[in-house]
């Protein structure tokens, strides 16, 4: 007992502390579990969940890269790489099932994505899109209708360049203007570039309040001659409808007959940027609500342009919205270049009227080699 000595609480932490930077006995030390600022680029999320749920023995973030080369195949069909743990102390493989570990990833970026939008941490060009919402929300809305519903299959997606601004002209139909939807979620989802589309939408529809944001969201804008000039000239993809509401609200008889295309305003600003018209025909938008009557009277007391009367719609009220489940082709023709023409040629009216002509008759023909094509509207 002469020889006792008494020892400090804290003498166990200071002999812990030693050993660890020492002898091969003592622990090591515990790593910091603070995470600095990272990117808020997107896909930062997905590459920084192994730092939010970390497990023991789970391998690297490089394993789950995929193998270089291979078709590309489109954004929303690419498969996910499984995730494989590095093993336990015994050196035996434990694999991890891609469910787990996918739903870890899409939980923790719908954190972060909601954390942003409560802070006001997310960037909206001069238009008011927003990338970041149309990607992560507003297309995967849209995707199933493509998928599922629509079916869309697309044709000559390599007409459409990989950089710089182009003018994507396409038909118009199916009394609600879901064609301009469909096509730009078969721009986003399939072109190898990963490029976005800016549709030219009509006053009304910035007349509607809901619409109105959502329409902007998406990276719509009115459709004028300035605000397409200046989307060209900032190396966006643009997209216009020329027929407007005479293709959209006509009659189920005239189907897939193209109305007139404006005044040709599109090929001059075509021709003042510099930028090539890719003509797009779409088959399969004309039967989702088929037109057979137009209430005048109460299109005009609701300031509308028509009002449709369709087989399910008023009859059915709300259940005759629901569009039919057509099988849909939408394919881009061969792009009809514009560089070569001096810049004078925007104010020669013969070569816009043989231009818009040129491109209407490609997409009249192409609509009609497709029409020959299809096997059933529904299949």
């Amino acid at each position: 007992m002469a020889d006792a000595k008494v020892i400090p609480f804290d003498d166990d932490r200071s002999r812990g502390g030693a050993g660890g930077t020492g002898g091969a006995g003592g622990a090591a030390p515990r790593p910091s579990r603070r995470r600095g600022a990272g990117s808020r680029r997107k896909g930062a999320g997905a590459a920084s969940m192994g730092e939010v749920q970390s497990l023991p023995g789970r391998a690297s973030a490089k394993d789950d890269a995929p193998a270089p080369g291979g078709h590309r195949e489109p954004r929303a069909q690419r498969p996910r790489e499984p995730v494989t743990d590095g093993g336990d102390a015994g050196g035996g493989a434990r694999p991890e099932t891609d469910g787990g570990s996918g739903l870890d990833r899409r939980v923790a970026s719908g954190l972060a994505f909601l954390r942003r939008r409560l802070t006001g941490d997310y960037a909206v060009d001069d238009f008011g899109y927003d990338e970041e919402l149309t990607d992560q929300v507003l297309m995967s809305l849209l995707r199933p209708v493509y998928e599922k519903y629509f079916r869309v299959e697309v044709k000559g997606i390599e007409n459409i360049p990989s950089e710089g601004g182009a003018l994507i002209v396409a038909n118009h139909s199916g009394t609600l203007p879901m064609d301009g939807l469909m096509m730009q979620v078969a721009v986003h989802d399939n072109h190898p570039a990963d490029r976005h589309l800016r549709l030219l939408a009509a006053d009304l529809v910035f007349m509607l309040p809901v619409v109105n944001e959502l329409a902007r969201k998406l990276g719509h804008t009115l459709a004028c001659a300035e605000d397409a000039a200046r989307l060209l000239e900032q190396g966006e993809l643009v997209g216009v409808m020329p027929e407007g509401f005479k293709g959209l609200g006509k009659p189920f008889a005239d189907r897939y007959k193209l109305q007139r295309f404006g005044r040709g305003g599109f090929v001059s600003t075509a021709l003042r940027a510099r930028t090539p018209i890719i003509p797009c025909s779409i088959v399969g938008a004309e039967e989702i609500y088929p037109m057979i009557g137009n209430g005048r009277t109460v299109a005009r007391l609701l300031g509308l342009p028509y009002f449709p009367l369709t087989p399910t719609f008023p009859w059915l009220g709300p259940l005759g919205a629901i569009p039919l489940p057509t099988k849909w082709t939408i394919q881009f023709g061969e792009p009809i270049h514009t560089e070569n023409y001096p810049p004078e040629a925007a104010e020669d009216p013969m070569l816009m009227f043989n231009l818009t002509d040129q491109v209407r008759e490609q997409i009249q023909h192409t609509l009609y080699k497709l029409l020959v094509q299809r096997r059933s509207v529904f299949f």
